[in-house]
């Protein structure tokens, strides 16, 4: 009878320890999640502004779909903030040479953002084969005066495909109405999004039911437009010495047959790999020209590529800037 009292004493002191053990581990736990929580970043909600315009035309954002449909590319724009990072650095070496040329030609400035969004200021490829800073399909590229061919990619060319995309908006605008309609239908082309909007007897890009590409598409320009315009309010902190200079460019004439590019670099105080980043356009190492055109290529100015030759006083400030 002592034996059993004596064991059951036993078990219940080891029981207690064993409680007491479990409860110390949970609350080592609890603290080790509470400590964890501490440590992560706070995450807010991206501010939607109270009124917005595209090219001088209202967003309608009282229309709960609307505001959400900026909503979702403000936060996929804001926290995917490498690309949005890039966009800044690429938009101080590229805005100041399409800017220009959408004034000369009356497209309304908020259009440089289309340009973002569709190629991030690169000469890209899409899956679908489209090119380019402003991503032309072949056939329409040649249709607004793109020369393409074995050697030569017109779309890789900055200012001609610039040109050839003010022509296509243009167009665009006068078709459907409005610079919004014209922006969309750059993503579907003009006579998908006019079917849509005659068989829904709807007149604005905002109430017309699309497919998830181009329902997107306008709100995507509209959030790189917010974001760009006020980099500060989403968190970019980016300084013009952090961005990426224009490089220094002289012209020179390109003609006659069988060029060998390696060659004519050299022989123009230039390397191949920095005739052909100054040259996208041209798509081969030997340009036979059977057409015997004339070409105007680029060359690095006298300044070369050194970063701190290149570099303006523009490119060296230390302010946070406020708007791009």
């Amino acid at each position: 009878m002592k034996n059993r009292s004596t064991i059951a004493l036993l078990l219940s002191v080891v029981a207690i320890v064993m409680l007491i053990c479990v409860c110390a581990t949970d609350k080592d736990s609890s603290d080790s999640k509470k400590h964890v929580r501490q440590q992560l970043p706070p995450i807010f909600s991206p501010a939607i502004p109270d009124t917005m315009s595209f090219a001088g035309e209202s967003v309608p954002l009282d229309i709960y779909y609307v505001r959400e449909g900026l909503d979702r590319e403000l936060i996929v724009n804001t926290f995917g903030h490498t690309n949005t990072l890039l966009y800044f650095k690429r938009a101080h070496r590229f805005f100041p040479i399409i800017e220009p040329i959408l004034k000369k030609n009356g497209i309304p400035a908020d259009f440089k953002y289309l340009c973002v969004i569709e190629s991030g200021l690169t000469n890209a490829t899409s899956p679908a084969k489209a090119q380019g800073f402003w991503q032309f399909m072949k056939t329409t590229g040649q249709r607004f005066g793109l020369e393409i061919n074995d050697e030569i990619d017109m779309r890789n060319h900055l200012e001609a495909s610039t040109e050839a995309a003010c022509k296509y908006l243009k167009l665009l605008k006068n078709t459907l109405g409005s610079w919004t309609a014209a922006a969309a239908a750059y993503n579907c082309g003009e006579g998908g999004l006019s079917k849509n909007m005659d068989k829904q007897s709807i007149d604005s890009y905002y109430d017309t039911r699309l497919n998830s590409e181009t329902t997107r598409y306008v709100y995507r320009i509209l959030a790189v437009k917010q974001i760009m315009q006020h980099p500060q309010d989403y968190g970019f902190f980016v300084r013009p010495c952090d961005l990426y200079p224009t490089i220094p460019t002289r012209t020179i004439t390109m003609s006659g047959q069988n060029i060998d590019i390696y060659q004519f670099a050299k022989n123009n105080g230039t390397t191949y790999k920095m005739f052909r980043e100054l040259n996208p356009w041209i798509t081969t190492e030997k340009l036979i020209n059977k057409a015997n055109k004339s070409y105007s290529v680029k060359i690095p100015a006298d300044a070369g590529t050194n970063l701190s030759k290149i570099r303006t006083e523009r490119d060296k400030g230390t302010d946070y800037i406020t708007k791009m």
